[in-house]
């Protein structure tokens, strides 16, 4: 598993920052969202469904419990949670010191930030693959890969480091 940690813009022009563990195909089918010109954590996820409709939709609804929970004026649920489970891997929402160095914490295959405004991904710490500006991937459905294939070529203005 792989940590994404995504930066992104809301409905109303402010910045959020999403962060979740993921197996590493979503790697590519990321990188093919951003080639898409998606600039919103919504328009990501759902633009995600297209590459893999599992995936998509369990980070939807695991985001919208959290979202019930949490505010950033009332953080304590998910503080809570981490302070019990110091290896918590369900999708949050940047709200905190402790959210913001749980969501910059690698998970086993390394972590991954997508920096949709600035047009920037970087590969703070990869162990699967390094990222190419064009590449190509499987689709999947119900958590297996099929026979049809996604490509993408991420635009000049988007940057990979390292």
């Amino acid at each position: 598993m792989m940590r994404f940690t995504i930066v992104g813009q809301t409905d109303i022009d402010q910045t959020e920052t999403v962060s979740f563990v993921g197996p590493p195909h979503a790697l590519k089918a990321l990188a093919a969202c951003c080639a898409q010109g998606t600039v919103s954590i919504a328009e990501i996820l759902v633009k995600l469904g297209f590459y893999d409709i599992d995936l998509s939709r369990r980070l939807r609804e695991q985001l919208a419990v959290f979202r019930e929970h949490n505010t950033e004026e009332d953080s304590a649920w998910i503080e809570e949670k981490i302070s019990t489970d110091p290896n918590y891997d369900l999708p949050i929402v940047v709200l905190s010191e402790s959210t913001r160095r749980l969501s910059l914490q690698p998970s086993k295959l390394g972590l991954i930030v997508f920096n949709l405004p600035a047009h920037r991904i970087v590969q703070v710490q990869n162990s699967y693959a390094n990222l190419e500006r064009s590449d190509r991937g499987r689709v999947r459905r119900d958590g297996k890969p099929t026979t049809t294939y996604y490509s993408y070529a991420l635009p000049v203005e988007w940057t990979i480091v390292p």
